[in-house]
């Protein structure tokens, strides 16, 4: 097939530039760290910066401080109203929405043209690149790709730019040759309403030769388990006979392989994780056995710097370059991009794991958070939550934590709240509730996995009695001094050693919810 022999020839074309960037990555940065100083100095940022007078990485760093989302949100928000050249020099008419802020719902990452092609699609293709290099006798491209993405929407400040989520933006700038590969339509496949959305994806993909999946993990299993239901089977190679590679990324993937190994049994699935976010694609795993290890990827329009944590707390941190990482040291990962984000702190933390090449693992977030099901839950909203929730409960709380109860093939998952009061509410099912819907309130993407309790159901409660954080920070032996309880987790760690201190007697009365639980000491 003539579209096989062309893919064949890009991709062989394409490993030798991913090659140069892995051996010579000071040189690349160097090169695309001038070329983005060229290019933003066209721009009123970039005015306003000097950076007509950056020669070096030293220049660059007096002259910028390092930013965040306040920070920058007010050029981004000019963009939206339809002015151009602010952060970028050529136009930007699409934004990838992501979870918000302290004092935003959502945050908007502008998404220029050079950032699509160079950077989100290049990165898409990389992966599949270094794939077929690894697996030389794949047949990935006899069949479809099945891809789970968002949905986008006209942005209401301006008449001719979109916002979206990052695979929804993406879809719609694929090239047209791209949707002869891919399954479902766009119409199915950019649809808001996502129970609806699981329904048609489903139908529409039944009968299709289906061999790779992109996705987050929660909506694959979702959409996995009702084609099974669908086909009256027990193994998605009954549906999907040729299915061979997921792509996956955004969350941990750990709590969810051996949920895909029970619904995929064949020793030859292949499972390949990337780091995209809607700021930028910034690595991707080159290769199977080293599950975690991502390539730090060179080329895609992204000068990178790294803060060590210890520094986040100084006016001015010191940002290092490549050169100057070591191994085995978190980092707050910093980037400026061709999308116009300068010296941007992106909230994750990194940490390498090789030097040559650049490899790294992702190490969590500058803040705490839970981010199992793609829904990016930070303390910030756990905290406007909580206050809202204590205010029209007539409650006060002491201590609490909370952390993810993974999604299961017969439930949803769910955030447990660990939870020791003060003054218990007038109404524990009133307390969760007002959780629950000031979460949703604050927080765009925790709104939008809780959508007909499909991927996550509503809070679970588990009232802890008086003096359960003290025990546990006893036992750990982190009493006193600086040592708090951590507020949220990413896994169940610590959900788990506390409750391990107490032992469950059932509900505070019959009329409480089954997820509304009192723990008592053993």
């Amino acid at each position: 097939m003539i579209f096989n022999s062309l893919i064949s020839w890009y991709f062989k074309k394409r490993i030798q530039q991913v090659r140069y960037g892995i051996e010579n990555p000071e040189i690349v940065q160097e090169e695309l760290f001038q070329e983005l100083i060229r290019q933003g100095a066209r721009t009123e940022f970039g005015q306003k910066h000097g950076f007509d007078a950056v020669r070096n990485q030293d220049d660059f760093r007096n002259n910028v401080p390092v930013q965040d989302y306040e920070s920058i949100k007010p050029y981004i928000m000019r963009i939206m109203r339809g002015e151009q050249q602010v952060l970028w020099p050529t136009e930007i008419r699409w934004f990838a929405k992501s979870s918000g802020t302290t004092s935003d719902k959502s945050k908007f990452i502008p998404v220029s043209f050079e950032a699509l092609d160079e950077c989100q699609f290049r990165g898409a293709r990389d992966l599949l690149t270094i794939y077929c290099h690894n697996n030389p006798e794949t047949r990935i491209f006899d069949g479809k790709s099945l891809m789970i993405g968002g949905s986008h929407e006209l942005n209401k400040l301006s008449n001719d730019s979109y916002y979206g989520d990052l695979s929804a933006v993406m879809m719609n700038n694929l090239p047209f040759w791209v949707n002869l590969l891919r399954t479902p339509k766009p119409e199915i496949a950019l649809m808001s309403d996502w129970e609806e959305k699981m329904e048609m994806m489903a139908q529409a993909t039944l009968n299709e030769d289906v061999t790779s999946i992109s996705g987050v993990p929660t909506w694959t299993l979702l959409l996995i388990n009702r084609l099974l239901e669908l086909k009256g089977v027990t193994d998605l190679r009954e549906v999907w006979p040729n299915i061979e590679l997921y792509m996956h990324g955004g969350v941990g993937f750990d709590p969810y392989r051996d949920q895909f190994a029970n619904l995929i049994r064949s020793n030859d699935m292949n499972y390949l994780e990337s780091y995209n976010a809607s700021e930028g694609f910034f690595g991707i795993q080159d290769s199977i056995k080293a599950t975690g290890d991502l390539l730090l990827m060179m080329d895609y329009g992204i000068y990178y710097e790294f803060i060590p944590l210890k520094e986040l707390e100084n006016e001015h941190p010191k940002a290092l370059t490549l050169r100057e990482v070591e191994l085995d040291t978190p980092y707050a990962l910093v980037i400026s991009t061709n999308a116009g984000l300068w010296r941007y702190m992106v909230g994750d933390t990194i940490q390498f794991t090789s030097l040559s090449p650049f490899r790294f693992r992702i190490t969590g977030r500058t803040k705490l958070f839970i981010n199992a099901f793609g829904e990016e839950l930070m303390i910030d909203n756990a905290e406007v939550a909580l206050s809202d929730a204590c205010l029209k409960t007539n409650a006060r709380i002491r201590e609490y934590t909370a952390g993810p109860v993974y999604l299961s093939s017969k439930k949803s998952g769910a955030h447990e709240w660990l939870i020791e009061f003060e003054k218990m509410p007038d109404d524990l099912d009133a307390f969760q509730q007002e959780l629950d819907v000031t979460l949703k309130s604050v927080n765009s993407d925790y709104e939008a996995k809780r959508v007909g309790d499909l991927a996550l159901g509503k809070p679970r409660i588990v009232v802890c009695p008086d003096g359960t954080f003290y025990s546990w920070m006893k036992v750990k032996g982190k009493l006193g001094g600086q040592n708090k309880v951590p507020r949220l987790s990413n896994n169940r760690k610590i959900i788990e050693e506390i409750k391990s201190l107490t032992r469950n007697t059932g509900m505070v009365s019959g009329s409480q919810p089954s997820d509304i639980q009192v723990e008592l000491p053993q």
